[in-house]
């Protein structure tokens, strides 16, 4: 079985490499501030990466695709490609958050980080931003894309609204994102200027 041909396989056999780099790279023990990190890193990852997918390619995609009026139109991806899409980014956005909550907390800053004290002031700022866009995701994206998506019932009015809510929820999310990713590199690698 090749497990490049189904995605849970795929992610099991990226773990068990990843375990076994680390294993073989002398002189490393486990580290539970270290595997925080990581997982963090790569739930952020998931996360900001769809984030960025939706505001770049997907919502512009579906755009061009509703003003083409001889093309094929946008359902395809509504109704296969962005459920599935939504499913990781809002679980992925959950798990980058308490995966940097386990962090801070293992490293003793998670207080310090919250209230903005010196010494953990850019971490804090960075996990600020990182809250209100966990917020956005479950307080106004996925409550509005169920509407666009039909999942719950709504009127084309209430449709309408909710692609605004969703929008603009995202838009913002997407701006917060750019300085949250300053913030994260910079609190372990300092700032870029």
């Amino acid at each position: 079985m090749n497990p490049l041909n189904s995605i849970p396989a795929s992610i099991i056999t990226g773990v068990v490499l990843a375990i076994i780099v680390f294993v073989v790279i002398p002189g490393h023990a486990y580290n539970e501030l270290s595997l925080a990190r990581w997982l963090h890193i790569l739930s952020g990852i998931t996360w900001i990466g769809l984030l960025y997918y939706f505001n770049v390619v997907q919502t512009p995609a579906l755009a061009a695709a509703a003003a083409d009026k001889g093309g094929p139109g946008g359902a395809g991806v509504t109704k296969y490609v962005a459920p599935r899409a939504l499913l990781w980014f809002r679980w992925a956005a959950v798990s980058t958050w308490f995966t940097g909550a386990w962090y801070l907390i293992y490293a003793h800053t998670f207080d310090d980080a919250f209230m903005l004290r010196e010494g953990s002031r850019v971490i804090g700022i960075g996990a600020w931003l990182g809250t209100i866009m966990l917020l956005n995701v479950w307080v106004f994206i996925w409550p509005a894309q169920k509407k666009i998506l039909g999942i719950v019932p709504a009127t084309d009015d209430e449709k309408a609204k909710a692609r605004k809510i969703a929008l603009h929820a995202s838009r913002t999310n997407f701006v917060l994102s750019i300085p949250m990713l300053l913030c994260m590199g910079s609190a372990t690698h300092g700032l870029p200027f």
